[in-house]
């Protein structure tokens, strides 16, 4: 796809952009812009963009040498059906890859099939814990 180029520069990101997507998905309804910036700093980025500006996203929260979260995966509406997708995923397996990353894990709750493309396995349950700490209150 020549018409799409990535790139990892977070100041290339419109996070603007990014949060009216994460905002309305359903892993993140809501977040605040501010979740949404910090987030993006505190891991690696991936931006897919064409003539129009900002049409993909990805984020791989990571210590770059032996585990990777791949998250916040987003394709514009309008791009959606070109491979922006797949394009923006395949560039952090490469990063993940360039690092020697042992684990690459992601929660998806619809696009099963594209992550099995690329190997990814259901975990075993019961071997893996959550904590989800107490949210501070709003008011």
């Amino acid at each position: 796809m020549s018409d799409v180029e990535l790139s990892d520069d977070h100041g290339r990101l419109d996070l603007d952009r990014v949060h009216s997507w994460l905002a309305t998905s359903y892993w993140s309804p809501g977040v605040s812009r501010e979740k949404v910036v910090a987030a993006a700093r505190g891991s690696q980025v991936v931006g897919a963009y064409d003539r129009s500006g900002q049409i993909g996203y990805a984020r791989l929260a990571t210590d770059t040498a032996t585990y990777a979260w791949l998250c916040d995966v987003w394709v514009a509406q309008e791009a959606r059906g070109r491979g922006v997708g797949r394009l923006v995923v395949e560039r952090c397996l490469e990063r993940c890859r360039e690092w020697g990353v042992r684990r690459v894990m992601l929660a998806t709750k619809d696009a099963h099939g594209l992550y099995e493309s690329y190997a990814f396995t259901p975990l075993e349950v019961g071997r893996f814990l959550e904590l989800r700490p107490a949210q501070e209150p709003t008011d």
